[in-house]
């Protein structure tokens, strides 16, 4: 298969080329690295991926940006980050990408543990990927031509404590390759409309 990965980079996104690169042909992509660049807030940027890359077998998207601050001093702007970013801008690898998948590709957008078990200062990350969860069911019953999506929702991971540590007291984090394989699951895997929840 052919897999787009964007945020390649990244500690869930190495763990997810490493996996899936003995299997198939990624194309790496990041923000400012990889194969290919991409903007994910940036509708015309998302086109322009696309239109370089052209048809695709899968993608994954291990990216995702939102603001973590105490909600008293949340403004509007604290919360376009991650409505701009992680939210629309997964969508919109659907919605534009769906152009120039195959039939029967497959889309694995990432969410996260705190909608299910927030943190303090994490109001934003807990309503960006609640709206991810959900977009995730609702999207999966109406995609034509056999295509799938689902979401991965990890749990703190082990690579990540080092900086997380103070927010995450009590949390058994998981480490990025068990994490990896979740997204093997979606991408190989039939299912569709699923939320994978490791840890």
């Amino acid at each position: 298969m052919k897999i787009l990965l964007i945020g390649a980079s990244g500690t869930v996104g190495s763990a997810v080329a490493t996996e899936l690169a003995q299997r198939h042909d990624v194309v790496r992509i990041g923000r400012n690295s990889g194969d290919f660049q991409v903007d994910i807030a940036d509708p015309a940027s998302i086109r322009q991926l696309f239109e370089q890359v052209g048809r695709f077998d899968a993608l994954v998207s291990a990216v995702g940006s939102v603001t973590f601050k105490a909600l008293g001093e949340m403004a509007d702007n604290d919360f376009i980050l991650g409505l701009q970013n992680k939210l629309m801008g997964q969508v919109n690898l659907l919605l534009i990408g769906r152009e120039f998948a195959n039939d029967g590709a497959s889309f694995t957008l990432t969410s996260g543990v705190l909608n299910r078990d927030p943190i303090r200062m994490g109001a934003s990350a807990a309503m960006v990927n609640g709206a991810l969860d959900a977009f995730v069911r609702a999207a999966a019953i109406e995609l034509p031509r056999g295509l799938r999506i689902n979401a991965v929702s990890p749990t703190v991971l082990e690579e990540a404590m080092g900086s997380y540590a103070p927010y995450f007291r009590g949390y058994k984090p998981v480490p990025a390759a068990d994490v990896a394989l979740a997204y093997a699951k979606s991408v190989e895997g039939l299912q569709t409309g699923q939320v994978f929840i490791v840890g």
